[in-house]
């Protein structure tokens, strides 16, 4: 038994996870029936039946669970030990960003970054979850916060504001643009209860109840876009509506957030070269944002 071989339970620890023979295989590059006569010989060696076979694939038996309990966390503590020695080209980086970063903001500057440094090999994660820099394979994240993840290099690039936003279809139901104040118009409540903030700013009642809430902004940028209500719209994800017409900022006023959006990065990411290209180039981009955000009103 102290002379079990470790590719017997790894080759457990990953059927386990998997639920499936073959997508195992794939990963171990071993043949299904290699893999299963693996998981044999250890059922075997320890006289227990670690699986129950089915026609959509295999469950663990209260053994194997109790097995994929005990050694389960050692194979991760491996694989995380050894993510860090593991060889990257300095050219290539993974970046991960928020959907409505990647397509409102990012993604419509990425040509710049090609042009630059036509070297680098980009691939970009659009999605909301956080990325656990330990376990995945990226170098670097664009997140919208306080800047406060731990374990990981924060760099503020850029601050945002919120604007009350219409359609052009809702501004001529209403008569015109408002003259100096949205009351008597129909407000859609935001995610942020920020209503409440924009009143305190600048002096504006709330109304008794709004057309509609919504749980997100995407759905609220939506509703707007469709001619529910005013909403209030975050610039960076609506500022390419607003330039082609399809939503309208109803005033001059602007309301800076205590957000922002950061580039975060693990500390293994200092040394790497594209990293630090992608870096240099968003920090300049970022800075023309900055000065470019004023937009005036029914821009």
């Amino acid at each position: 038994m102290s002379r079990m071989p470790l590719a017997l339970l790894q080759g457990f620890v990953l059927v386990a996870r998997t639920g499936k023979l073959s997508s195992a295989a794939d990963q171990l590059n071993l043949t299904v029936s290699a893999l299963s006569h693996q998981i044999r010989n250890l059922e075997s060696r320890l006289g227990r039946r670690l699986f129950e076979r089915g026609p959509r694939g295999v469950a663990l038996t209260m053994e194997g669970n109790h097995l994929l309990d005990a050694i389960g966390h050692h194979f991760d503590g491996i694989e995380q030990a050894l993510h860090r020695y593991a060889g990257r080209h300095q050219d290539a980086l993974t970046v991960s960003v928020l959907p409505s970063v990647a397509s409102s903001w990012l993604v419509p500057r990425l040509p710049r970054l090609v042009a630059r440094h036509p070297e680098l090999e980009l691939s970009l994660q659009s999605t909301a979850a956080l990325v656990d820099f330990d376990r995945e394979p990226v170098d670097a994240a664009i997140r919208y916060g306080l800047g406060q993840w731990p374990r990981c290099i924060s760099e503020r690039l850029f601050g945002e504001y919120i604007v009350p936003v219409a359609s052009p279809a809702l501004i001529e139901r209403m008569g015109g643009m408002p003259d100096t104040s949205l009351t008597g118009w129909p407000l859609l409540g935001d995610p942020s209860g920020r209503w409440t903030g924009w009143a305190d700013k600048f002096g504006m009642p709330l109304p008794n109840r709004y057309v509609a809430r919504f749980d997100n902004t995407e759905t609220l940028q939506r509703a707007a876009l469709e001619g529910m209500g005013v909403a209030l719209a975050r610039l960076v994800m609506a500022r390419s509506l607003i330039e082609c017409g399809s939503l309208v900022v109803l005033c001059e006023e602007r309301l800076r957030v205590a957000e922002a959006y950061y580039l975060v990065y693990p500390r293994r990411s200092e040394s790497h070269a594209g990293v630090a290209a992608f870096r240099d180039w968003l920090r300049e981009e970022a800075a023309c944002h900055e000065a470019g955000i004023g937009m005036p009103r029914g821009a």
